[in-house]
């Protein structure tokens, strides 16, 4: 159950046998259902999770009932309310399952256990923050800047089986689109090829 994660960890950092099975220790596994929330918007957030297999999605819903999707988390990825977890503030986001997933959820408590215990998880912990930021930075661009086929190419150039795994009302509102909208790009696109 921890194959991602040690290529995840190698990506980044050198982990010996011997430390990854101490990494190890510090994770809960958990099995959650497609549709099954990981975290309620408004609750506080209580675990880092990363993802061994599935999909999970972070959104936000309006005073009007539409959700606002602020990240997928695929395979390898780790996703959370980043303010809540580590300030303890109410969650601006719910997390939800997308498909059924297998997680290993790391708490506020064994994170900094975690990162006194190994010093080198905390320099992964720090290369993947500064990776979010900068994917953050160049979504904000391209949601300012892009045109709606070119957010949608952008993303599944990046992420080809996106369109099979996600439905499309939810790639929708990842992209800040209407279904509708996204329709009518994706037949544009095929009408060209």
């Amino acid at each position: 159950m921890y194959e991602q994660l040690a290529k995840s960890i190698g990506e980044k950092v050198t982990l010996t046998a011997a430390e990854f099975d101490v990494c190890k220790t510090f994770f809960i596994p958990k099995k959650i259902r497609k549709k099954q929330t990981l975290l309620l918007e408004g609750d506080v957030c209580t675990y880092n999770a990363f993802i061994e297999k599935g999909i999970l999605r972070s959104y936000t819903t309006d005073e009007k009932g539409n959700e606002h999707i602020i990240q997928f988390a695929f395979e390898g990825w780790w996703i959370t309310d980043l303010s809540s977890f580590l300030m303890g503030a109410h969650s601006t986001y719910t997390i939800e399952a997308i498909e059924d997933s297998e997680l290993l959820l790391l708490t506020v408590a064994a994170r900094a256990e975690l990162m006194n215990a190994l010093p080198v998880f905390e320099r992964y912990q720090r290369l993947l923050l500064e990776n979010a930021y900068i994917a953050l930075q160049a979504r904000v661009n391209s949601a300012l800047t892009a045109t709606a086929e070119e957010k949608y190419i952008k993303l599944t150039n990046g992420y080809p089986d996106i369109t099979l795994r996600v439905p499309q009302h939810m790639i929708a509102s990842y992209l800040g689109l209407t279904p509708e909208t996204l329709s009518r790009v994706r037949k544009q696109i095929t009408l060209r090829k």
